[in-house]
């Protein structure tokens, strides 16, 4: 099929706009029962929700399934190697009602593209789950180009009480490679720092979270920076996971290896959990984690609570971990980047075996 033929399908997709139509993520539609199947070892904590509109987004991020300039048509493309099916808003608003009614839901997580329409929609659609089901509490994972103060606190007024916002690079030149004019996108650095402080003054600490994404070219130590300076101003740093998408710009980069991720996600827990001071880290000449000074006893401790290792994202009423975005980092069969429940004693031991910590730690 090419790009200019259509399927009745498409066709209809391409006219059922937001707010008034949602994407769904593929695990929180199996949840609300919109769509058949089950998932291994886990449920969805979190109904991760999308803007839809026929151009997909006018940003250009090189890793992004959602790219202005990926191939094929708009509504065809995965998101973070996702399928996100379709439905009336309305519906999946009265579905959230309903399984709050029955067992409860962890959290809603709307997200917006770079869309003149986005910011309205997003009012609208936050309303409209809020309406349905008022003791759900509602993420709004937004785009930072498109915010202003003003907007920031019409979204927390809708009913709100968390703002994501994707930084995704871990230093500036990585975010204009990736994100910026060097990939012909709008975003800008200094800007996302900018809002991502004023959501900060308005929504308080730890309710302003930053996605950041581990191998679009960054060093260990831009990932350690960013985690510092995220606990100093008590805003949370939410680890993902790249992982290519055909089609996209950066579809050909290889993931990071497996010891670099987990050595990652240890040290992380390390800075937030146990304070470990920065200059505990060391790093070689290329920026890479060579020393970590932890005692044994307290590394040991991280890695058996297995929170670590876990998916990062937001809690749910109860403080909780509720965003765990299942399949969001692999697929069926693939090696966990991030563990969508508690890793059980089996995964530890892979896990331990993964992190090769001898090279980094020592008694």
């Amino acid at each position: 099929m090419t790009t200019d033929i259509l399927t009745m399908t498409e066709r209809s997709e391409s006219t059922k706009l937001s707010p008034d139509y949602v994407r769904i993520s593929a695990a929180a539609a199996m949840e609300l029962g919109l769509k058949p199947g089950r998932l291994h070892r886990c449920n969805c904590g979190c109904i991760n929700l999308l803007q839809n509109y026929p151009e997909g987004c006018f940003a250009n991020c090189s890793y992004c399934g959602l790219a202005r300039e990926r191939p094929g048509i708009a509504e065809l493309n995965s998101f973070i190697r996702v399928d996100w099916p379709l439905y009336p808003t309305p519906l999946v608003a009265e579905k959230i009602a309903e399984r709050e009614a029955n067992g409860g839901v962890g959290r809603v997580c709307i997200a917006q593209v770079q869309d003149g329409r986005a910011n309205e929609d997003l009012l609208t659609m936050t309303k409209m789950v809020h309406d349905a089901a008022p003791e759900v509490p509602i993420s709004a994972l937004i785009t930072a180009t498109l915010m202003d103060r003003e907007i920031l606190a019409e979204i927390k007024e809708a009913g709100a009480d968390i703002i994501g916002i994707g930084m995704d690079a871990a230093n500036e030149e990585v975010f204009y490679n990736t994100r910026g004019k060097g990939a012909k996108g709008p975003h800008d650095w200094d800007y996302h720092w900018e809002i991502t402080y004023i959501a900060r003054e308005m929504y308080g600490p730890y309710r302003v979270n930053c996605h950041i994404i581990i191998g679009l070219g960054e060093t260990d130590k831009d990932l350690v920076n960013v985690f510092y300076k995220c606990k100093k101003d008590q805003i949370s740093a939410y680890l993902f996971s790249f992982n290519p998408e055909p089609g996209t710009a950066m579809q050909d980069l290889e993931r990071q290896p497996i010891d670099r991720h987990r050595r990652i996600q240890l040290v992380k827990q390390l800075i937030e959990k146990n304070r470990l001071p920065r200059e505990a880290i060391e790093f070689d000449e290329n920026g890479f984690i060579s020393h970590v000074g932890s005692p044994l006893k307290e590394v040991d401790k991280a890695i058996e609570e297995g929170d670590a290792f876990m998916t990062d994202g937001c809690p749910d009423r109860d403080g909780v971990m509720a965003c765990n975005r299942p399949c969001g980092s692999y697929r069926p069969g693939e090696e966990y980047r991030d563990y969508p429940f508690k890793p059980n004693s089996k995964d530890l031991e892979l896990i331990r075996k993964e992190m090769q910590l001898s090279d980094i730690i020592t008694a």
